[in-house]
């Protein structure tokens, strides 16, 4: 009898450890492929990320957005001359120079309204070539290598009781369900920050013409600091990555295979998180709003 009861145990022992073991066979492979591609995403310009996208997004600025900001420029310049003129005394005392101030300032609204992709994508340029160069310094690897965090995971599971094995079989389980949510959040944030800037570069031309006037100029100025963080963003992005290959390449089972899983699972979460934070906290630092 105690031999059946034996036997009985092993085999699903033996079950237990072939599920756990299957669970743990490509676990996080969607989030290592993801995480792994992050600065090639992120080192890519608008035009590159989506040339079809960036197209439709150009011609939108260029034929809807463009004369709607011409409209906006002849209001703000008619709006600047008469404040010029009426300024001194009513036009009892009018200074020459004020006209030669106001021509030069309607060439610069003018220039930037005709010129708003080339400054955007100039800015993103910018941006895209500190990610660039942060990826060359940024060498760790960021793939969960389970062989090597978790050691002989087959002898460990031998050496484990049924309850603790259905405990961990749980954990594990919960883990690969959990996992493909974990990686499209990563792929939502990239995704998302590049769509944001689609958005910024498609009316940069109304902020734009308003850069000159000194009451409205703070919407183009907000506009500017913006954009700049979008392009910061990129570089806070390539910051969390790494952090994340260092936590993960100090990770060890130390004999306790629930920790070191519980481990990789949390440095994930934490990375996703980070990721979705980087937005704000480059909008926080370069006071755009």
């Amino acid at each position: 009898m105690l031999n059946i009861l034996d036997t009985i145990q092993e085999w699903l022992k033996s079950i237990l450890i072939e599920c756990i073991l299957g669970n743990f066979s490509g676990m996080f492979d969607q989030i290592n492929t993801q995480v792994g591609e992050v600065a090639g995403e992120v080192g890519q310009t608008p035009a590159a990320w989506n040339a079809g996208v960036f197209s439709m997004i150009r011609n939108l600025s260029d034929n809807v957005v463009v004369p709607v900001a011409g409209l906006i420029i002849t209001f703000v310049l008619t709006y600047e001359l008469i404040t010029m003129i009426i300024d001194r005394n009513n036009l009892h005392d009018f200074d020459t120079f004020t006209i030669y101030k106001w021509i030069f300032k309607a060439f610069v609204a003018v220039y930037l309204v005709t010129h708003t992709f080339d400054i955007t994508m100039a800015i993103f340029e910018l941006g895209q070539h500190i990610v660039q160069q942060s990826a060359g310094i940024i060498t760790g690897s960021t793939s969960i290598d389970f062989a090597a965090a978790l050691g002989d995971v087959e002898s460990q599971l031998d050496a484990m009781g049924i309850g603790e094995l259905i405990g961990l079989l749980v954990e594990t389980l919960l883990l690969r369900i959990t996992s493909p949510i974990l990686s499209l959040c990563i792929m939502l944030v990239l995704v998302g920050r590049m769509i944001e800037i689609y958005i910024y570069c498609s009316v940069g031309a109304i902020p734009f013409a308003t850069m000159t006037n000194r009451e409205w100029g703070q919407m183009g100025q907000n506009y500017l600091r913006g954009l700049a963080a979008l392009g910061l963003q990129g570089f806070f992005i390539m910051i969390c990555v790494a952090i994340y290959a260092v936590l993960i390449g100090g990770i060890t089972s130390g004999g306790n295979l629930h920790i070191s899983i519980w481990k990789c699972a949390g440095y994930t979460v934490l990375l996703c998180f980070s990721l979705f934070k980087t937005g704000a906290v480059s909008k926080s630092i370069l006071n755009a709003h």
